[in-house]
Formats: structure tokens, C-alpha cells, sequence
């Protein structure tokens, strides 16, 4: 095997091996805690332009199936992993990862100690990182002056609009780096989807007449999106019913006057316990996110909590006490998995359902 280098921008060095793309990349590295769905995580655009390093032990042995993608492109950077399985009697196999990997052009990397890299990574929080051949101060020089990109949304939404058609209720998605799992479990209801870019006009979306609309999951800073999807959000959700997932989620609280700020230790995996605050019940469900909301923020808005993590307290679901409205940080469509939160859904279509009259057809 090729040996390789992830190198951080602290000047921390891990050696390992080379798998997939033989390729030099650079990006945000982060750590998914997740023990399977290795290919959805991967696909996910929230991970846009990022180094994803997984600490289950084992990835690859599953192989690549596509009814299983989150986009049609991969956008990460790169992966980490500390041993790739090559074996796999997955009947719906129809590749390796390495092929994946190598097939868009996304270098890996394997035998590194993931537990010691997760360790100080929850130290040291996220940070530039890169894959490369020689560990020298040439690569150090150039991952220092990498710029992060802060237009995620903008290269990971659509750039025009398109239909994914049902007999069903017309739902709108704004796409702010949409994954696949939603169109599915939108589909579950025979929703008439329209998928719009995320700069998409107010007069866009009322020209369609939609009976629900949805924000969607998506990668970066929300604090770096223009104001102007704000506006719209309060606009819209005075008189169509909306639901937010993930970066959805929290432009809709700041659109609602709530704050934002980091999370000590992001959240990326599908092992913590959440509680829906009403009925008291505890589900799980997979989570990607680097911001929560103030708390103390919430106090002068017109939102009210519905989801808390167990773990740290952090708000994971918001409502809004006036309009057909609210929003969670994680992904109820159970892509790849939990599936005990795609109740948000039925509860979403149940709004759709009472502005259509009853009716959905």
C-alpha cells in the first residue's frame, strides 16, 4: 500500500495508507461518530468541501449502492477511516468504496488511529487539515494558506429549478444542499415536489402556489447567508405551513430573532438521545450540525422549544406559536438511518393536509 499523510493545521501529523483517488486535497476536517451508513454520510452535502474522518472501526464492507446516495455527485474532500474492507457480500453491491472514491476523484486514507484523532480534535474543535504524499513544510505552507470557502450553500443548491412530480400535495423545498432522504420521505406522501434554488424569489414561490414548504439540510455558516433568505422565511411562514431541517432549522430561528452560536463539540453521528419535549419520548436520530440556539435568545422571540439533546442540553427543534411553522436541527428522513424521527414528516403533511382542506389530492 501507498503510504500518505493527514496533516492539521496545528502542524499534527498522522501516517497511514492511501486508498481511493491518489489525489492532494485540503478542507475542514471533521468526525462522524456514526457506526454505519458510510455512503450516505459521504454523499450528504452538508459535508460540502470537507474532510469527513469516521471513527467506527471499519467502513467499505458494504461496498457502494446507489439507491443509497444522498446526491448524484459526492462533494467531500476526502476520508479518513482506520481500516477499509474490501470484502463484501452486499447483494446490492455495484462497487467498492475505493472504486467510488476514485471514480470522483476523493483521496482517503486508512490506518490511522481515529480514536487518538477524534481525542484531539474535541480539543483542538474543527480545523484545516490535509491528505498529501510528504508531510513537509511546502504542504504545511500551502494548508496554511488555504481560505475556506464561506458560499457553501451557493455550490451545493440547484441552479434551476426542477420537479420531482406526485398526485399528492404541492410542496416546495428550498434547496440549501438538499440530500436525497427528504425528496424520499416527501415522496412517502406522493408530494408533488419543487425543488428551487436557495436565492429563489418571493414571487417564485407564490407563483407556484404551494401547499407546504420545506427548508432543507445544508452545509456551512448560516451566519454567512444573505439576509435576504431571512426576510423570505418570514414571509412565507405567516401563511404556508414550513418545516426546517438542519441548516433550515436554524435559519429559521434567526429569522425569528433568535442567536446562534458554536457548539462545543459539533454534532455528527446518529448516537444521541433526544427528547421530544411535549410527549417525553426519547428517540435518535442522525445528526450534522456546528451551531445551536441560544437559549437565553429565545426569550424575546415567538419560538418555543420541542427537541433538547440529552447529551449537552443543545436545542435540536423549535415551533413557532402563531404560524403552521417549525423546524429540527437533525434528519428525520432516516437516511441512513435511525428511523424513529420520520414522524416529523406526517406531522409536517398533517399542516398540508389542513390548508388543502382535508384533501390532498
Amino acid at each position: 500500500m501507498t503510504q500518505r499523510y493527514l496533516i492539521l493545521q496545528d502542524q499534527t501529523v498522522f501516517k497511514g495508507e492511501a486508498f481511493g483517488a491518489p489525489a492532494t486535497t485540503f478542507g475542514e476536517i471533521v468526525f462522524n461518530t456514526a457506526m454505519s451508513g458510510y455512503q450516505e454520510i459521504i454523499t450528504n452535502p452538508i459535508y460540502h468541501n470537507q474532510i469527513v474522518m469516521f471513527t467506527t472501526p471499519t467502513i467499505g464492507a458494504t461496498g457502494i449502492n446507489h439507491r443509497a446516495d444522498e446526491a448524484i455527485v459526492p462533494t467531500i474532500k476526502g476520508v479518513v477511516a482506520r481500516e477499509i474492507s474490501d470484502v463484501s457480500t452486499n447483494r446490492l453491491q455495484q462497487m467498492s468504496l475505493d472504486s467510488f472514491l476514485r471514480r470522483h476523484n476523493i483521496p482517503g486514507i486508512s490506518q490511522i488511529d481515529t480514536r487518538a484523532l477524534a481525542r484531539h480534535l474535541r480539543k483542538t474543535g474543527t480545523q484545516k487539515a490535509s491528505i498529501v504524499d510528504v508531510p513537509d513544510a511546502h504542504a504545511f505552507d500551502q494548508l496554511k494558506a488555504m481560505v475556506l470557502p464561506t458560499n457553501q450553500v451557493a455550490q451545493a443548491s440547484t441552479p434551476k429549478p426542477y420537479a420531482n412530480p406526485g398526485r399528492g400535495a404541492d410542496v416546495v423545498i428550498l434547496d440549501l444542499g438538499l440530500k436525497h432522504g427528504i425528496l424520499r420521505s416527501l415522496r412517502d406522501y406522493d408530494a408533488n415536489i419543487t425543488v428551487l434554488p436557495y436565492d429563489v424569489t418571493l414571487e417564485q414561490i407564490v407563483n407556484l402556489d404551494p401547499d407546504g414548504i420545506v427548508l432543507s439540510s445544508g452545509p456551512g455558516n448560516p451566519l454567512k447567508l444573505n439576509d435576504s433568505i431571512l426576510k423570505l422565511i418570514r414571509m412565507i411562514q405567516t401563511e404556508i405551513p414550513l418545516l426546517g431541517i438542519g441548516l433550515g432549522h436554524e435559519l429559521f430561528a434567526l429569522a425569528n430573532g433568535a442567536e446562534l452560536e458554536p457548539l462545543a463539540f459539533e454534532h455528527h453521528g446518529m448516537n444521541h438521545p433526544i427528547r421530544e419535549q411535549i410527549t417525553g419520548e426519547i428517540i435518535f436520530a442522525n445528526q450534522g450540525s456546528g451551531y445551536t440556539i441560544n437559549r437565553e435568545s429565545l426569550k424575546a422571540t415567538d419560538l418555543m422549544v420541542t427537541h433538547l439533546d440529552l447529551m449537552d442540553n443543545s436545542i435540536l427543534g423549535l415551533r413557532h406559536r402563531d404560524y403552521p411553522a417549525f423546524s429540527v436541527q437533525f434528519f428525520p428522513d432516516g437516511a441512513p438511518g435511525p428511523f424513529e424521527a420520520t414522524n416529523i414528516f406526517a406531522e409536517f403533511m398533517e399542516m398540508v393536509t389542513a390548508r388543502k382542506g382535508g384533501n390532498l389530492r
